[in-house]
């Protein structure tokens, strides 16, 4: 039963058939771990906690600094605080349904898996390719759904991994050389672009926790807000991926230090 309270917080989702009184529950229910409380995680927890999912795991083991506030706005008035437990008070200040679970530190071959396996949906909101490797290989092994967003500039890349479908290594079999594709930092990004990927997102996680619309599932989408041009790209399953195939059934450290290799 939905508390008074929360039928007025979630009266305009309540009133949607899509989600009504029991696609609330669920919400209420679910969880959701957010790798990365930055451009793309900021916009995503901040969704996802208005939407009233229930418990909300945030791993990040920077600080806010100042150049982080054009784009991850949930930060404000943080700086030099580590972004998880920035994250955290913003989300208690905006509803108290919500438990947060704090991460402050970054994901790594040791602690991936214990981590994500206490989640029902995992966003990829990091901004480098030896996270991005090591989250998929860890949901694919635990059979966790995920989401995976990248920006720069004014363009990004989202698309949604379940049990069984294409995962991010069929589509990027090994890393890029390192110094070969610039970072933010290096190139920029336009904080608008980092919140519509964001917000993205969220709203994939959404309907993951209700079952509902369809998903980005076996295709990535491409949004260029410059030209305003969205692409959806088809992708295939890669019957020789390592992960997909169940030949490989856990992480080794080492492997991961440079080259994201399995």
């Amino acid at each position: 039963m939905l508390t008074d309270e929360q039928i007025k917080r979630y009266a305009r989702q309540i009133i949607m058939p899509e989600i009504g009184g029991k696609g609330q529950k669920k919400l209420l229910e679910s969880s959701v771990l957010i790798v990365g409380a930055g451009g793309l995680g900021s916009p995503a927890i901040q969704y996802l906690a208005g939407a009233g999912v229930g418990k909300i795991g945030i791993a990040d083991g920077d600080r806010v600094d100042e150049s982080n506030l054009q784009r991850q706005t949930i930060h404000a008035g943080n700086l030099g605080m580590n972004k998880a437990e920035s994250a955290k008070t913003f989300v208690e200040r905006l509803n108290p349904d919500v438990e947060v679970v704090v991460y402050p530190f970054h994901i790594s071959p040791n602690n991936v898996r214990e981590i994500v396996r206490n989640y029902d949906v995992i966003l990829d909101c990091t901004d480098n390719f030896i996270s991005r490797f090591l989250i998929n290989d860890a949901c694919v092994i635990e059979g966790k759904p995920f989401v995976h967003a990248a920006v720069l500039r004014f363009e990004g890349e989202i698309m949604t991994v379940i049990p069984g479908s294409t995962c991010y290594r069929c589509v990027f079999k090994h890393a890029p050389p390192p110094g070969s594709v610039p970072t933010c930092q290096e190139a920029g990004v336009v904080g608008a672009t980092t919140g519509v990927l964001g917000t993205l997102q969220a709203i994939e996680a959404i309907k993951l926790i209700l079952g509902i619309g369809d998903l980005l599932v076996n295709r990535m989408l491409h949004i260029d807000l410059l030209s305003m041009d969205f692409t959806e790209l088809k992708l295939r399953k890669d019957e020789n991926c390592p992960i997909c195939s169940g030949r490989v059934t856990d992480i080794i450290p080492e492997k991961y230090a440079e080259s994201c290799q399995l």
